[in-house]
This record gives C-alpha cells, sequence and structure tokens, in this order.
C-alpha cells in the first residue's frame, strides 16, 4: 500500500497512525561520536542537571577524570518529578513534604518530550527508558473564560469552540470572494475584529500577508551554537493543492508549534527516569549538596572553591570547568568569569512559573467529563489545568491545577502554601465542581523562589540574544558554560543536552590539538 492509497483508502489518519504507518519521520539518534585519543586532564562539573550529567557522561566515555559538584540533594535541576515524600523548601517559604498516594506524581519541571528532540529520544533509547503518550492535545478538555458573553462563566469544551470558529471563519472566507454577500452580512467593527483574530490564527504579518512561520518549520533548528535559527520557506498554494494536501486526512489537526504536538512522549513513572539514569551511571563521581562558593582561575586550569553538606569549606582543583549553574544563580556566586559573562547573568531574564499538584479521591475528569490526557485552558490566574496522561482508569489520580507565567506565576508564588491552594481549589472548581468534595492534598511550586533555580527558563528577548548569547557559548579561558541558557532551545531538555554535547566535543578537540 502506497501513502497516496492509505489516505485514499482511509479517508483521515490520526497522528499516532501516521506516525506508525512511517508517515511522519521518527527522531533519529544522533549520539556523540568522538575518537577516544588523548584525555589526560581533570574536569571539574559545577550542576548535576542534565547539561552536568550528560556532559560527564561522555567525558567518561573518552576516559577523562571528572568531578560534579551539586548543591542539592539530588540530581536533575528542574527536571524533577514531585511524588510521595518529596520535599521543598522555596526561598523564604517553610517547608513542604508531599503526601501524595504512592504512584501518583506530576513532573514539577520538563514534563514532554517532543518527537522531533533527537538527542533527548537517543538517551532515553541508550538507557532503556520506557515512554509512554504525553496527551498535549485534547480538544474533550475545556475553556473557561472569565467575562460577560453568554459563554462565558462556564466551561465549555474545546472541540466546539473549535469547530465553530473554523466554521465560521471559513463561510466567512468564501463569503468574501463574493463582495456583496460579505458587505450585507459582516458589519465594520465585526470584520476589524475578524480581521486581527484571522491575522493571528494565521500567523500574519504586519500588512496581513503569510511569508511562512515556525509553524511550518525551520530550514535549520535553533540548538547550541552561534548560528540563529533559520525558517524555512513556505510551500506554494498551488503546490499543497495539487499534492492532494487538501484531503480531509490534514484537515481540523490539533494546534501545535514546532516543537509542540499534540501528541507527545513521556518517560514510565516520571521525566526524572532519566536524571536518575545518568545518575546511576556516574556513582562515585557527583558530590551532592556542595554548595559552591568561588569559581577561580588559575591559569591555566580552574580551583572551585565550595561548601560540602557538613558546612566544611573545600577546594578542589582541574584543568576545565563545565559551568551549567543557572545565570540567576551564578550572579550571586564570586568567580573570576569575563565582564561579559557576568554581565549577562545580570540581565538575561528567566521565567517566572509555578505549578501546583492536586490529589483527588477519583479521577472525576475521566468518569464524569470523559477527558483523559490533555489540557484545560483559562484566562484565570490558574492559566492550565494538566490531566495526566498516565493510569487511565486508575481510582486516585493527580492534576497539574495550574501551570502559569510571567505576572500570574509571580502573584501566586508570593502567596503562601495554603492560599496557593485555595486559588487553585476555587478557580478550578469552576470548571470542575468536583473539586470540592474530592480533593485531598497539594504541592505547590513557584520556580524563581527554588534555591539554586531561582527561575524556569532563560527568557532571551530579541535584543538580549544579539547582546549576551555571544559570551555565553564561548570559552572563558578554561571555562565552558552549557545549559538551556547556552542553546535556541531554552526551556527544553534537549537544549541542555545539546550544548553539553557541543561543550564536551570542544574541549575533547582542545585537549587533542595541544
Amino acid at each position: 500500500m502506497t501513502r497516496r492509497d492509505f489516505i485514499e483508502k482511509t479517508g483521515s489518519a490520526s497522528y499516532l497512525t501516521m506516525l506508525g504507518f512511517g508517515l511522519i519521520p521518527e527522531a533519529k539518534a544522533e549520539p556523540l561520536n568522538l575518537q577516544r585519543n588523548k584525555a589526560n586532564k581533570k574536569i571539574i562539573i559545577l550542576g548535576a542537571g542534565l547539561a552536568g550529567m550528560s556532559s560527564a557522561y561522555e567525558l567518561i566515555k573518552l576516559g577523562y577524570e571528572l568531578t560534579i559538584l551539586e548543591a542539592r540533594s539530588r540530581p536533575g535541576g528542574r527536571v524533577w518529578t514531585v511524588r510521595g515524600g518529596t520535599t521543598e523548601t522555596e526561598i523564604g517559604g517553610i517547608t513542604q513534604t508531599c503526601k501524595f498516594d504512592k504512584g501518583l506524581y506530576y513532573n514539577g519541571g520538563a514534563a514532554r518530550i517532543p518527537h522531533n528532540h533527537k538527542l533527548s529520544l537517543h538517551y532515553c533509547r541508550e538507557f532503556n527508558i520506557p515512554l509512554e503518550i504525553f496527551m498535549n492535545v485534547n480538544e474533550g478538555a475545556y475553556y473557561y473564560s472569565e467575562g460577560t458573553g453568554k459563554l462565558s462563566n462556564k466551561p465549555v469544551k474545546i472541540r466546539e469552540i473549535h469547530a465553530d470558529v473554523r466554521g465560521y471563519t471559513n463561510e466567512l472566507l468564501t463569503k468574501a470572494i463574493d463582495k456583496k454577500a460579505l458587505d450585507e452580512e459582516v458589519t465594520k467593527e465585526d470584520l476589524e475584529k475578524l480581521s486581527a483574530y484571522l491575522k493571528e490564527e494565521g500567523d500574519l504579518d504586519i500588512m496581513k500577508k503569510y511569508k511562512g512561520s515556525e509553524r511550518h518549520g525551520y530550514k535549520r533548528q535553533g540548538g547550541y551554537g552561534e548560528q540563529s535559527p533559520e525558517l524555512a520557506s513556505p510551500h506554494l498554494l498551488h503546490d499543497i493543492v495539487e499534492s492532494g494536501l487538501f484531503h480531509p486526512a490534514f484537515s481540523n489537526v490539533g494546534e501545535y508549534t514546532f516543537n509542540q504536538q499534540p501528541v507527545m512522549l513521556q518517560p514510565v513513572g516520571g521525566m526524572d527516569a532519566l536524571p536518575y539514569a545518568f545518575a546511576q551511571r556516574l556513582e562515585g563521581k557527583i558530590q551532592f549538596q556542595a554548595e559552591v562558593q568561588e569559581i577561580r582561575k588559575t591559569s591555566p586550569g580552574v580551583k572551585i572553591v565550595y561548601k560540602d553538606k557538613t558546612g566544611t569549606v573545600k577546594e578542589i582543583l582541574g584543568d576545565y570547568c563545565i559551568c551549567t549553574i543557572p545565570l540567576p544563580v551564578l550572579k550571586g556566586i564570586t568567580s573570576d568569569l569575563s565582564s561579559d559573562i557576568r554581565r549577562a547573568a545580570d540581565f538575561v531574564p528567566y521565567m517566572n512559573t509555578g505549578k501546583i499538584g492536586l490529589q483527588f479521591k477519583r479521577r472525576f475528569w475521566e468518569e464524569d467529563d470523559n477527558i483523559f490526557g490533555g489540557i484545560s485552558k483559562t484566562n484565570m490566574d490558574i492559566t492550565q489545568i494538566f490531566y495526566p496522561s498516565y493510569n487511565f482508569m486508575g481510582k486516585k489520580g493527580v492534576l497539574k491545577g495550574y501551570y502559569n507565567f510571567h505576572d500570574r506565576a509571580l502573584r501566586l508564588g508570593n502567596l503562601s502554601l495554603a492560599e496557593r491552594e485555595k486559588v487553585a481549589l476555587e478557580q478550578g472548581g469552576k470548571i470542575h465542581p468536583q473539586y470540592k468534595t474530592e480533593f485531598e492534598s497539594s504541592f505547590s511550586l513557584a520556580w524563581q523562589k527554588i534555591n539554586y533555580s531561582k527561575g524556569g527558563w532563560a527568557e532571551y528577548s530579541e535584543s538580549a540574544r544579539k547582546r549576551f548569547y555571544p559570551a555565553l557559548i564561548k570559552p572563558d579561558d578554561e571555562i565552558y558554560l552549557a545549559g538551556e541558557h547556552t542553546s535556541h532551545l531554552t526551556a527544553w531538555m534537549a537544549g541542555a543536552l545539546e550544548s553539553a554535547n557541543s561543550v564536551v566535543t570542544q574541549i575533547h578537540k582542545r585537549v587533542n590539538a595541544a
């Protein structure tokens, strides 16, 4: 059966079906491929997040001696799964301990893997980490808009809004062919509002022209390095029609951008399966609860001053250092780093973002609302409700009761733990009245208040990327920086992993060129 035959015979094809039939290319593994030559140097790695541990993992393969200093008592950094027994004390806050039942959890940091993040999938393959589906889009979930309209202040199925908006939009576009009909049916005010909507929906430019966008894809993807991402040119409309891409199989697809797809992936049992797989292979190389105090150059080489778990101040010497410490934390550490790096640490902003996990006695979203995975969205402070894509049909469950950003995250993050819980229950209860009777416990976090992170991810503006980013991807004598903030894939595990692979390559080539 040819691809054309398949599409013609089925009439429509789901994302998973098309992936299974090979109509969508899989993400091929691209492991680091370096020759094991000279490796007679000691590397000190600051941070046991994905960038630090993947750097160490690859360097050990090449024969290097190394030590990882990690301030936390666990590996993973912002790849963090919250489950029963998890404890956290936010900056200026009180200690909270998670009370979720065994087997229930939510991912407090990274939560999903796109099929086009090849390096993330490569390490899952290499470590035999089983993956399962993460439902990123579910048209059976809800929109909830606080306002004054007929559809405001009540949950409305996403599919209803999508279907109606698409229907009216296509009706408008059809009538636009006949200007007389358009003039009769649409007022000037309505036309202006619809025009603004179509501009956003179609990703049009200021002249209301479509010239391609990141929704189409990239000629060169963003990753580690000096080159910025380059958009691919759009296909001609005539070519799309003539190629059969207006067939119903391609209509009404879910919402997605290049790094977000309707169906994504997640490790079975929690996203922290990946950092713990690295940590297992780095046994004896990681010193936990080792808080870096100073980063010094010894010309050549480096000296790191740190405080161990007993509070004792110690020093460690090395030939090279890979620093993966997030910039808001790095700027508070005394160092010999270049003025350009210190300036970047001072001025590159990080995202304010927060989450809360809510455990309920029963999975009412499945039992009562027929929602299995996916996300409900609202204009309230909670912003989103994530439904778990695991343990379907189980007795109990944990919802991600909010996942918010910017001012909303700052506002909720400044509340007490009890107040955050109250807001999540009150606002989420407007979408799901079952909250009131089914709720059991919560665990919330505000990343801007999480020690050793102080933010969700680097949030570059275009000007900040041009001004500060170049200094972060250049070696500062024997010090190299790695992490999602040194990539074009900020906020993604792949950004950390790609930056680590690049730094390992740079160091290994430098050692062998000496």
